[in-house]
């Protein structure tokens, strides 16, 4: 008698229930660290649907986000061809502005709403020769949803934002707690 054949339940597109000893513990930090990198990514994603092939110069534009909800993108954007990196002084009106991403890495994936307005100054690296650098701040920004895989509900309402990018370290205060995140990786 043959024995019985198994298969994952991700290859038979069923979803799968976690083993609870597989899954990494996700305390408060992990949390907020998940909740900085989705705010991250997605000044990123607004950046990219609103300014990408832009002019150098003043900028205003909007975009539907992902998910619903609406991103507008304002002020000051120079470009540095020989350093390959753009010099950035930039608003974010995030309206209601859903997003979602899932990732092998537990501590990756989020489904997030953010309400709010953030400044972002520095330089982002377009080319490899040059170094992300950025200052990003908000005094009110709301942040609803699930962290984690799996889910964690998240709910951080008219937080403070105070977070620094120097190349894949972002760390700063999101709602006067201390976050650490390696873009390249998972939180620190």
């Amino acid at each position: 008698m043959r024995p019985p054949l198994l298969l994952s339940c991700a290859l038979l597109g069923l979803a799968c229930t976690e083993d609870p000893e597989r899954v990494p513990a996700c305390d408060e930090r992990c949390e907020d660290g998940i909740a900085a990198r989705a705010l991250r990514e997605t000044l990123k994603l607004a950046y990219n649907l609103t300014l990408q092939a832009n002019p150098v110069g003043e900028q205003d534009e909007s975009s539907e986000c992902p998910l619903g909800g609406r991103a507008r993108v304002f002020g000051f954007a120079t470009s540095n061809p020989l350093q390959g990196a753009t010099e950035v002084d930039l608003t974010y009106e995030l309206d209601r502005c859903a997003v979602f991403e899932i990732d092998e890495e537990a501590n990756e994936s989020y489904q997030m709403l953010f309400d709010g307005t953030l400044t972002q100054t520095g330089i982002m690296a377009v080319q490899p020769s040059a170094t992300t650098a950025l200052v990003m701040r908000s005094e009110t920004m709301s942040l609803v949803g699930t962290v984690h895989d799996p889910p964690r509900e998240y709910v951080a309402l008219g937080c403070a934002v105070e977070l620094g990018q120097n190349g894949n370290d972002l760390a700063g205060l999101l709602c006067e707690r201390a976050v650490g995140v390696d873009l390249g990786g998972g939180p620190n």
